[in-house]
């Protein structure tokens, strides 16, 4: 990466998480907190138990209509 230009590549992947589903973004960092913590072990326990109502949620329809519709998705949190 050229010098200088961190910052700008840190906002870049800033907005691209933050155009994510809420609940997965969550589900993921609450794993990451808990792997630093309590260890991959317990990070990966607690993201299997997260993602059934994850991938039940509307945010999930909405992710594949979107994908499949080729455009951004609007997710709601819910």
């Amino acid at each position: 990466m050229e010098p200088g230009k961190e910052l700008i590549r840190a906002v870049e992947i800033a907005q691209s998480v933050a155009a994510q589903s809420p609940l997965g973004v969550q589900a993921t960092l609450a794993s990451a907190r808990l792997a630093r913590t309590q260890g991959e072990v317990m990070a990966l326990r607690r993201l299997l138990a997260d993602l059934s109502s994850i991938m039940s949620s509307e945010d999930a329809a909405e992710g594949l209509e979107s994908f499949r519709e080729r455009r951004p998705g609007k997710f709601k949190g819910r």
